[in-house]
């Protein structure tokens, strides 16, 4: 039976500090195209038609926290979007009259549906689709059995946090997947708390592993359940990895004696964000 919203999917705004809810959004979105998109080969059936930062100023009245270009950049690596087109487009109300496609549905949320965007949507001949907030802060449950290993590429395993997830986290990503499949080690809430203090995580572990796993370069995302800087000492001996790889905030002597010990290769990068574009840090992030 064919999807009665399926067709070109479409999502409109700033995608300014994305938040893991944010990203189940997109994702429900995917869900509104043809079934036969939805396979991670062809990364989804969402086009992302995003302000530009001139647009954003006019619209809100003041400029985006993050400049367009990186935007765009952490856009284009979530799974289920297909396209990130950057449109000057001054009503937040209505799509732009010139597209490089015909749109069939246009998806929004609760907290930005209103009556000017529906009757929009009438006029041009669009579906017009609302995501019940509820449903969006429902994130799928982890579960740890699973561990996907028939590839023949290399495994490589990082760690961390990834709690206020930004461009510097997709750009550590995209790097290291090309050494290999790309297993992400999120820490617990109780490991992170115990590490970082009061205050830590600011997002519990379901959300920040259902983030982690929508970024196209990771293999699998996993919760880390030791505890310490090698909190993910279980899943590493489940996984058998072939590479460790930190950045050199990431690096600690404990983790290359362990890897030392257990014949796996320690590699530490440098934290480079993708050209172009400004290096974040979370820590810094929490304040901005």
């Amino acid at each position: 039976m064919t999807n009665p919203l399926s067709g070109s999917v479409v999502v409109y705004g700033s995608f300014d500090d994305l938040r893991p809810i944010h990203f189940r959004f997109l994702e429900e979105a995917a869900k509104l195209g043809p079934a036969e998109g939805r396979g991670l080969a062809k990364g989804g059936q969402v086009t992302v038609l995003l302000w530009s930062d001139d647009a954003i100023r006019k619209i809100t009245g003041k400029p985006p926290k993050f400049p367009q270009q990186e935007r765009h950049y952490l856009l284009e690596a979530i799974r289920c979007i297909n396209k990130v087109l950057v449109v000057n487009n001054f009503n937040p109300d209505g799509l732009p009259d010139k597209l490089e496609f015909k749109p069939k549905v246009w998806v929004v949320d609760e907290n930005n549906d209103n009556p000017a965007k529906k009757a929009f949507c009438e006029s041009a001949g669009l579906k017009y689709h609302v995501l019940n907030t509820d449903k969006l802060n429902r994130f799928p449950e982890y579960n740890p059995a699973i561990l996907k290993t028939n590839s023949t590429r290399k495994k490589v395993i990082v760690t961390g946090c990834f709690d206020w997830f930004h461009s510097g986290h997709v750009r550590f990503f995209e790097e290291v997947s090309q050494l290999g499949d790309l297993y992400v080690a999120v820490g617990s809430d109780k490991t992170i708390g115990e590490l970082k203090g009061p205050g830590h995580p600011m997002f519990p572990q379901q959300q920040r592993i259902f983030v982690c796993q929508s970024i196209r370069y990771v293999t699998q995302a996993l919760i880390g359940t030791g505890s310490g800087w090698l909190d993910a000492e279980p899943e590493i001996h489940r996984l058998k990895p072939d590479i460790y790889a930190v950045n050199e905030d990431g690096d600690r002597p404990e983790k290359r004696q362990f890897c030392q010990a257990n014949g796996i290769e320690y590699i530490v990068l440098k934290r480079i964000p993708k050209p172009g574009l400004a290096p974040r840090k979370s820590t810094i992030l929490r304040g901005f």
